[in-house]
């Protein structure tokens, strides 16, 4: 809607000891991921082996009602997804969990992340004969691991054997009849954490805030390339594609994660605020406010109030009750869409020089709008700081990054050229070295290769943004060809 980033999928997963109602503690967890996707929702629900799921397009509250939930019933196991798509596309058989019933068993899995072997890993298995009902890479991830079952002793084992074979992003949480399993990439680009009930349940999420909303205790973030077997024996580790750091991508603190929640040892919250710190060392100016975009733009703002000593304020008020779905039908309604989401407090802005900080500008139509709210609000001077680096490059691990082509700062070749072109009197982007000391309580490493171009992995050689689907399409013509 605003041309902003797009948040990442959000994984849930809970093993308890006993059969109890899985399915609304999972309702609870997903509702407090809702932030890391708001396309579509799934819960799928293990009763003894026998399993039960329900998906939908929209968000938690909307796709679960008290008949649904009561529907997928009572059990010991329940993993949830909240996504939004990165590759895949709006089809009904990508939303997760993904439930498989194979020659050994039921498997449901969620993903978040992005697979950047993807197109390859789905053709070798097309080529056998394989049948794919949707477009995204978590299919690819089942196809690989029930292969594999079919000759290891056990489905951790066969997870082991497919981690060799899986390139990008993937955080995951894997269901079958008798144990929760979830396994990081060996980078563990995206978060992924374990956490435990009072009375003994396993709890397994993207994010800690989720443990926190059901009353669980967190216990430890799950390392990078390890994989996490939850049974009736209690917990077991697999740590043979793990490495030291790992390289945690470093929007989860500057926008993904929610505040409240805490990754690799290190508090989001603080994470922010650090950032505006670093932000009014790097670029000081003079000023009679500061004030944030709602929301990621908060905490980075009072940290710039902090450090300058210049008077934090509240600039904005956010309409809450616009959601995804919001529509556009003309383009004047398009270019005005942005006053329904936020509006001026006028009495902390007219005739003020105001300090605004943002998280990311992306395609910069959307800060341009917001920096005439402020001058028609009557701002003296209008100074933008953002709380992270320049967009220059795509991301192949889940981040929806825009096109090269749209990038603000692939199209202008100095900060003050962006400065002229959304309307501000002066420019500042948090520094590359500044990102990488935002956790402060932790040592793990960062992908920063949507600022640098430099990736922890092998990526495509294309450097524009490249939909999967659209590689499924090309062989998909190809097929045809042979036919």
């Amino acid at each position: 809607m605003f041309n902003n980033l797009h948040e990442e999928c959000g994984v849930f997963g809970i093993f308890e000891n006993k059969t109890t109602h899985v399915a609304q503690t999972a309702y609870i967890a997903l509702y407090a991921l809702q932030h890391r996707g708001q396309e579509s929702c799934g819960i799928a629900v293990n009763d003894d082996g026998v399993f039960r799921h329900h998906r939908g397009d929209g968000l938690v509250p909307d796709v679960f009602t008290g008949e649904t939930l009561n529907h997928l019933g009572t059990g010991n196991m329940a993993i949830g997804h909240v996504r939004y798509s990165t590759t895949g596309g709006k089809n009904v058989n990508n939303i997760q969990p993904l439930v498989i019933r194979h020659i050994k068993g039921n498997l449901a899995i969620a993903h978040n992340g992005n697979l950047v072997n993807a197109p390859d890993l789905r053709k070798k298995f097309e080529l056998k004969g394989g049948i794919f009902h949707g477009t995204s890479d978590t299919e690819s991830i089942a196809y690989s691991i029930v292969s594999q079952r079919l000759t290891s002793k056990n489905t951790e084992e066969a997870v082991e054997k497919v981690m060799s074979t899986l390139q990008g992003a993937y955080s995951c949480v894997v269901m079958t009849a008798t144990k929760l399993i979830a396994f990081r990439d060996p980078n563990g680009f995206r978060p992924l954490c374990l956490g435990k009930t009072n009375d003994g349940a396993w709890i397994v999420s993207s994010e800690s805030c989720a443990i926190d909303s059901i009353g669980a205790k967190f216990v430890r973030d799950i390392c990078p390339g390890e994989i996490v077997v939850i049974g009736t024996n209690g917990v077991k580790s697999i740590k043979t594609h793990c490495k030291s750091k790992g390289n945690i991508c470093v929007f989860e603190y500057i926008y993904f994660a929610r505040p409240d929640s805490v990754i690799e040892g290190s508090s989001v919250e603080h994470a922010r605020m650090r950032a505006g710190a670093f932000l009014a060392k790097e670029h000081p100016v003079d000023a009679d406010i500061v004030i944030g975009v709602p929301d990621s733009g908060l905490d980075a703002a009072l940290g710039y109030a902090y450090e300058s000593g210049i008077p934090y304020g509240i600039g904005f008020i956010k309409n809450r009750y616009i959601g995804r779905s919001f529509i556009q039908p003309s383009q004047d309604q398009r270019e005005d869409a942005v006053r329904i989401k936020l509006n001026v407090i006028k009495e902390n802005i007219c005739g003020k020089r105001v300090i605004m900080i943002d998280d990311s500008i992306v395609r910069g139509t959307t800060c341009a709008r917001i920096v005439r709210l402020l001058r028609e609000a009557g701002a003296k001077e209008v100074h933008m700081r953002v709380s992270s680096p320049p967009f220059k490059y795509p991301c192949f691990f889940g981040t929806d990054v825009d096109s090269q082509d749209n990038l603000i700062a692939c199209q202008f070749d100095t900060v003050k050229e962006i400065a002229e072109k959304i309307g501000v009197d002066s420019l500042g982007y948090l520094s590359v070295e500044a990102t990488h000391k935002l956790a402060d309580k932790s040592d793990c490493g960062f992908c920063d290769g949507c600022f640098t171009g430099k990736y922890p992995v092998e990526v495509p050689k294309e450097q524009h943004k490249d939909k999967f689907e659209e590689k499924m399409n090309k062989f998909s013509a190809y097929y045809q060809v042979l036919d």
